[in-house]
Parts: structure tokens; C-alpha cells; sequence
């Protein structure tokens, strides 16, 4: 899965709105979050870090879930957003759910062991397994 990295407000109207999930490095404003929610039809989750998790509205917060986006916490480590805009999530990731899963674990204990091994954020590994 790949997700978009945008760094910048004015990124916002460059973005396809075909993007299924974009992380933001920026602070958004409650404003930004719901043109990015409009301007992408396809999306499906927007990710950015936890001191800016603090300043999304609750109305903002109703808005997205109306439009069935999840609101996600966390960050995207190690990428360099000058090599590429899309961080992507390695197939062997979901192989290994796959796997996990065939083991007979549930839910919180792969969400467990995967934090452990990646460095993948809990929200973000909640929703890429579901």
C-alpha cells in the first residue's frame, strides 16, 4: 500500500483524487483536513502525527467520519519525502498478517508483534489489517 506523503497546504490541490491514503507532515488546519477530504473521493484515511492529533475539532472529527475516513496518529519514519512522495507499506507486511493469522492469532496479539518488528504505528497497523 502506499501512502502520500504532502508536506505543504499547497500541495493539497496538486493531489489526485484517486489518493486512497495520505499522511500529512504539516499541521493542518481543520480547514486543510476537509478540502483534502473533498478533493480526494478515494480516501480512505488520513495520517498524521500526535501533537497535531490535538488540534482537530471534534466537528472535524464527525465530518470525516460521515465520510468514512479514519483519522489515523502516527508518523511515517525514515522517509525522505525528496526521493519519493509515497511511503509504501512492504508487501511482506501483509504476508506476515497473512501468516499470523493462519497461526491462529488474533488481532491484538499480531498488532503486538508487528509493533514490535516495524516501525509501524499502532493506528497504522490497526487499520492496514482490517
Amino acid at each position: 500500500m502506499k501512502i502520500r506523503v504532502v508536506s505543504s497546504k499547497d500541495e493539497i490541490d496538486t493531489l489526485d483524487e484517486k489518493e486512497e491514503m495520505i499522511h500529512l507532515t504539516f499541521r493542518p488546519s481543520n480547514k486543510d483536513i476537509m478540502i483534502l477530504a473533498n478533493k480526494c473521493s478515494n480516501l480512505k484515511a488520513i495520517h498524521i502525527a500526535g501533537s497535531f492529533m490535538k488540534t482537530v475539532s471534534e466537528s472535524t472529527r464527525m465530518f470525516l467520519e460521515m465520510k468514512n475516513i479514519s483519522l489515523l496518529e502516527g508518523d511515517v519514519w525514515g522517509h525522505r519525502k525528496d526521493i519519493n512522495e509515497y511511503y509504501e507499506v512492504n508487501p511482506a507486511f501483509f504476508e506476515k498478517v497473512k501468516t499470523m493469522r493462519s497461526e491462529g492469532l488474533s488481532d491484538e496479539e499480531i498488532i503486538d508483534k508487528l509493533q514490535n518488528e516495524s516501525r509501524l504505528d499502532k493506528d497504522l497497523i490497526i487499520f492496514l489489517i482490517q
